[in-house]
């Protein structure tokens, strides 16, 4: 399950960097006062989604190393 959790993760940044390039070039081309809504916010689903596989990963390491305590010190489970 990790391999895919890493794998989604680089995925959505791709995607990520694609949506705030996008962002920056409606800017640049000033032709409306203000891109519209769903341009300005598409980054922010990536963005979430890039947080809850980081968190993920980041935890991962320390999950498995208590679990790893926890069955050697008690070798009756």
């Amino acid at each position: 399950m990790s391999k895919w959790i890493r794998q989604i993760h680089r995925w959505l940044s791709i995607a990520f960097t694609l949506t705030v390039i996008a962002n920056f070039v409606a800017i640049g081309m000033g032709k409306q006062e203000n891109p519209p809504g769903l341009l300005t916010y598409s980054p922010l689903f990536p963005l979430a989604l890039l947080l809850l596989t980081g968190l993920y990963m980041f935890v991962l390491p320390y999950a498995t190393r208590r679990r790893g305590r926890q069955n050697f010190s008690n070798p009756a489970m």
